[in-house]
């Protein structure tokens, strides 16, 4: 749709962009990128990890909420749409009436990997979330039933791979208990 640099979308024509649609959009170096519907197994995925993590931090009383369909800028002019967010509820205070695209990197995100989305997961949102620093980045792979762990260390992310019952250890949420095998077994 926008081939070349001269019409590429800013940051702030993609804010205002309506194609009269219910499509979603990402955006990647000015280009709209439209969004595949995801999976039934991805949507129960997504829903049972905010619910862990809401009910976690309601239990431990920590200042956080976990969204889904919230956009991060990313770049000059680039701005993706993880499939969770983890944000300081403080952070969010100053945008509660701006479109929901932050310019404030959150604490943790997570992706979940569908089949057309495995090189964008792995590669490019890594390599985007690591220039903001964002703490931690989950992938969620249906696919090779497994998550890859990337935690923020020393402008680096350390790397480690899980399945089956491997306990995930995050650490921005230490006292978390979760497994692969638990997040990847939803069901209806």
């Amino acid at each position: 749709m926008f081939s070349t640099e001269a019409n590429a979308l800013s940051f702030e024509d993609y804010l205002a962009y309506d194609d009269g649609t219910d499509h979603c959009y990402e955006l990647v170096a000015g280009k709209l990128q439209l969004m595949n519907p995801p999976t039934v197994l991805h949507l129960l995925i997504s829903k049972f990890l905010e619910q862990v993590f809401e009910d976690h931090f309601n239990e431990h009383d920590l200042p956080f909420i976990c969204l889904q369909g919230i956009g991060i800028r990313t770049g000059w002019k680039t701005s993706r749409i993880p499939d969770l967010v983890v944000f300081d509820k403080s952070l969010l205070t100053p945008f509660v009436n701006q479109a929901a695209v932050l310019t404030v990197p959150p604490t943790l995100v997570v992706e979940v990997v569908s089949r057309e989305s495995i090189k964008r997961d792995y590669r490019y949102k890594r390599s985007e979330y690591a220039a903001l620093g964002i703490a931690e980045y989950w992938i969620i792979d249906p696919i090779q039933q497994q998550v890859t762990l990337l935690s923020w260390q020393e402008g680096l992310y350390e790397e480690t791979i899980l399945s089956g019952q491997d306990r995930i250890e995050s650490q921005q949420f230490p006292q978390l208990r979760l497994t692969p095998e638990g997040i990847l077994n939803q069901k209806l």
